[in-house]
């Protein structure tokens, strides 16, 4: 994924789950490998519920991957890992993508501040 590819809203999306601090830190620990969502939340120390909050939000922006696999003992571990994306913000891009908006009116989701 690259800023050029994408609508303005999806580029509100990305930006506005970017704006959480606890999904930066999510993608930082994928940037270091794939994991499954028990070892992610140990690995962060948070619970495993608000972690696949988290994951949700990020995968849904498209800013990571998931994919279910058996393990050895046949318990099934849906694996998360960061995705490509280049994003390069400009005046230029931001336009470009304004000028793409369904409703420049609307908020897009936008988490009221303090809440994240």
């Amino acid at each position: 994924m690259e800023t050029s590819d994408l609508t303005g809203d999806e580029l509100l999306q990305v930006l506005s789950t970017l704006a959480s601090p606890h999904r930066m830190r999510v993608l930082a620990a994928l940037v270091e490998g794939r994991a499954y969502v028990s070892q992610l939340a140990r690995h962060l120390g948070i619970s495993r519920a608000l972690l696949q909050v988290h994951l949700r939000k990020l995968e849904k922006a498209g800013l990571v991957t998931a994919q279910l696999e058996l393990s050895d003992e046949g318990k099934a571990l849906k694996f998360y890992e960061a995705a490509p994306f280049v994003l390069h913000l400009t005046p230029g891009s931001i336009a470009t993508a304004a000028a793409t908006l369904t409703d420049p009116a609307a908020d897009h989701g936008a988490a009221p501040k303090g809440s994240e």
